[in-house]
């Protein structure tokens, strides 16, 4: 059996950069002897039980987003998540006495002050995007008071937008930083041709392109394909559909024990891993294949 890594696969910069800053705030307090206060994630860090259930037990603990739950922080540390929040929590949280430790991805920071800057000038935000995805409610969250925000999942939801009577004369598109780029391209073309004034940020992240790129290129040189990810992961479940359409046999799995018996018949097994797993959890995978 040959095990072929696809060329881009696993932590992303900003979801690295979380996991690190959460990593320091605990070896900080350690340091300290745990005069420092408890260390908290805002909401699950990132979205990996395995990298999750490792922080879980050196110490970090998960705090609900819900402000209502902000009692007994004072001098803890609350890490906010590479998806960021909105600034109604993070005052909560510094009005609750803890230490507010930002690491929200500087890409959703991005959209963020886009978010601000156009919606201060007038216009309406259109993003692209799971409603219910914590990226998209920090971001929306930054619009000025008074703007209208709407959310567009796909082109029929776009479609849909555009066919209402109170259709803007100038709105400005951004993407969720894990959208399906091929999505987005359909949703822009919809609301291109309705909204004259439409300004278009492709917001979407890099990483995100670039694991789909490899995975195409992956898909040729082999029988099956594993996609290794938190499966309430965006980003890893997107890899996944478009596994299924490029070849045989895919399949998510979260770590090695959950590896099919059918693709060890396989002759070559192609790996691939969403922007929230890490190169332990991979290197598992690939380990468990060989042997």
């Amino acid at each position: 059996m040959e095990v072929i890594r696809a060329s881009v696969m696993g932590f992303c910069m900003g979801v690295r950069r979380a996991v690190e800053k959460a990593e320091q705030a605990l070896a900080d307090c350690r340091s300290s002897g745990g005069g420092e206060g408890r260390v908290c994630s805002l909401g699950p860090l990132i979205h990996n039980p395995t990298v999750l259930a490792d922080l879980e037990r050196r110490g970090l603990s998960v705090l609900s987003p819900d402000a209502a739950s902000f009692g007994g922080l004072e001098g803890a540390s609350v890490v906010i998540r590479a998806h960021g929040t909105t600034p109604q929590v993070t005052a909560a949280l510094e009005q609750a006495g803890a230490r507010v430790i930002d690491a929200t991805c500087p890409k959703v920071h991005l959209s963020q002050k886009r978010v601000r800057e156009w919606s201060g000038k007038g216009y309406d935000i259109v993003i692209a995007g799971d409603r219910n995805h914590g990226e998209v409610t920090s971001v929306s969250s930054f619009a000025c008071a008074g703007s209208r925000v709407s959310v567009v999942q796909d082109e029929g939801e776009a479609e849909g937008l555009v066919a209402g009577e109170s259709l803007p004369d100038k709105a400005v598109l951004i993407a969720q930083t894990t959208f399906s780029p091929s999505e987005f391209a359909r949703i822009s073309g919809v609301l291109r041709e309705k909204i004259p004034g439409l300004v278009v940020f492709d917001s979407i992240c890099s990483a995100t392109m670039e694991r789909q790129d490899a995975l195409v290129e992956l898909a040729s040189k082999v029988d099956g394909i594993i996609v290794i990810g938190g499966k309430s992961s965006a980003n890893t479940r997107r890899l996944y559909e478009r596994a299924k359409s490029l070849v045989p046999l895919a399949d998510l799995i979260e770590d090695a024990s959950m590896i099919r018996r059918d693709f060890f018949s396989l002759s070559r097994i192609g790996i691939t891993a969403g922007a929230s797993t890490p190169e332990a959890v991979i290197r598992g995978v690939e380990e468990a294949l060989r042997a």
